[in-house]
């Protein structure tokens, strides 16, 4: 295995599913990869990506839904 860590990895697979996910969309995303996890170490992994400002929460009916933010070229 690589050094990319799991919330690494997660996050590349955010990028490339390119639309907003749910804790249970993101373990799909990951089903089968080196970084394949439950439910629970996902949710940590996403709150951890949220917290480092990559990721945007929104809050529906119950269901927390993460949202990519993406920085452009201008933001930097």
């Amino acid at each position: 295995m690589s050094d990319t860590t799991r919330r690494a990895y997660l996050h590349e697979a955010l990028q490339t599913a390119g639309h907003p996910v749910t804790t249970e969309t993101a373990v799909q995303l990951l089903d089968g990869s080196p970084y394949a996890a439950g439910r629970n170490t996902i949710r940590k992994s996403l709150r951890g990506l949220a917290r480092s400002g990559l990721l945007t929460v929104t809050t529906t009916d119950g269901r927390t839904t993460y949202h990519l933010i993406s920085i452009t070229q201008g933001d930097r």
